[in-house]
């Protein structure tokens, strides 16, 4: 009777899940639909139908961040149900339309699915390119205020009189003109200081190179703890579980690799000297062997779990590795506009230094990673790793990865030094090889 009862309760609340698993396109493009109308209403309500934009209506800033933040949860929700109502979409077939009529399950039509879809992209489309990307091109004039020479330089671009659409946008590291930079400069300065809006610009600026700022913090603080995270929790919750069970037999081996049995009979020998020295300079009378051979047979298997315990936890590390770069690909995939946030927010550090504060940097980066005494932090560092995977330390893999790819490093460096930083600022490479003479 219990048996019955038990495989009944199994039994709808399998059901159940698989229910919920057939009405997961209907139920991703609800809350898709769902969600566009609340983007919809916002727009009604604050906006007058149009666009949730700062330009669109008069409210102050704090009024602004509040909208901006819902409108960002708002699309991130609707393009993830979009995403999960394709990805379900794929695997439906006529098996599993019939199972659906089967539980009692109605799909809606075609007609609908399409309206809801319609309006849903009718909606989205608005907000397709990032308010930053549109904005970019509005920072040059604007950061002639606050910025230093060196940024003012790197801010100025040629504008072509007839408008090109197959025209790629130049970087700063192709920005050249006929006249020198210091006087272009100059009368943009003064363009910009006689520019009864430029207050307004300057406000605006700020606002925007704060928000990038936040958003690339966040997404660099994301790429670092989302990885730690999944790796602690994974091998905590999944992989931790799993191996354990698995080498609970007494017939699993405790030492994964060579070093580490060699590791564990020197410490065997050690304590083993130990005990003779210890008897040797104390007053007690002389330990016999049957004595000294238990106190080494408690040492030996206090030694093995140790190992036991090391070896374990290494093949727990290689799956929860492998989960946590997942997730860092999966992170990278899904933030394509913060990646490009990110790119731009670099650009504007690192092209922003001084001349002296680019040659530290250079010195610095080339003299750890590439210099004299870079070989002993990557061997330490390659140690490290293959311990961390229960491998073993491979010396003569470990001398050819030193002799070969901090030299492939050093070229690509100097390569980039002499094909980009060169042109982009000279007297920064000057300054590096005075420093580094």
């Amino acid at each position: 009777m219990r048996n019955s009862v038990f495989s009944q309760k199994i039994y709808s609340s399998l059901l159940v899940a698989y229910r919920w698993y057939l009405q997961t396109p209907e139920r991703s493009l609800e809350e898709a639909y769902q969600t566009a109308l609340k983007i919809k209403d916002i727009e009604d309500k604050h906006f007058n139908g149009n666009k949730i934009s700062s330009d669109s209506a008069m409210y102050s800033s704090s009024v602004m961040d509040y909208l901006e933040i819902e409108l960002k949860k708002l699309l991130k929700n609707a393009r993830m149900r979009l995403t999960e109502f394709k990805a379900s979409r794929w695997f439906s077939n006529e098996s599993k339309q019939k199972a659906a009529l089967k539980v009692g399950i109605e799909y809606p039509s075609s007609t609908s699915v399409l309206e809801k879809l319609e309006f849903i992209d009718l909606v989205i489309a608005k907000y397709t390119i990032d308010y930053l990307e549109t904005s970019t091109p509005n920072l040059s004039s604007s950061s002639i205020i606050v910025a230093d020479d060196a940024a003012i330089n790197q801010s100025i671009k040629p504008k072509s009189s007839v408008p090109n659409s197959e025209q790629k946008p130049k970087r700063k590291a192709d920005t050249t003109g006929v006249l020198p930079r210091s006087i272009l400069s100059t009368i943009t300065r003064l363009q910009v200081e006689l520019d009864p809006n430029s207050e307004r610009d300057v406000v605006n600026n700020f606002r925007q190179t704060q928000k990038r700022t936040i958003i690339s913090i966040r997404f660099i603080l994301l790429l670092i703890i989302i990885p730690l995270l999944t790796h602690q929790l994974t091998k905590a919750l999944i992989v931790g579980p799993l191996v354990d069970k698995f080498r609970t037999s007494p017939t699993v081996q405790v030492f994964l690799n060579s070093e580490m049995e060699e590791e564990a009979l020197e410490k065997i020998q050690r304590f083993e000297e130990r005990i003779k020295f210890e008897n040797l300079i104390s007053n007690a009378p002389p330990i016999s062997l049957e004595e000294i051979e238990n106190q080494m047979r408690e040492k030996a298997q206090e030694v093995a779990e140790e190992f036991s315990t090391e070896s374990s936890n290494a093949i727990k590390n290689v799956f929860a590795d492998i989960f946590s770069v997942g997730a860092f690909i999966w992170l990278l995939i899904i933030s394509k506009s913060s990646i490009s946030v990110l790119k731009d927010f670099f650009d504007h550090i690192v092209y922003g230094l001084s001349d002296s504060a680019k040659a530290f940097i250079i010195i610095l980066f080339t003299d750890v990673f590439v210099g004299f005494h870079s070989p002993h932090g990557w061997e330490v560092l390659l140690e490290g790793i293959s311990r961390h995977w229960g491998l073993p330390a491979n010396r003569d893999f470990i001398f050819l990865f030193i002799a070969t790819f901090p030299v492939i490093l050093d070229t690509i460096f100097k390569y980039w030094i002499f094909r980009y930083l060169n042109r982009i600022s000279p007297s920064a490479v000057a300054t590096y090889h005075n420093m580094n003479e």
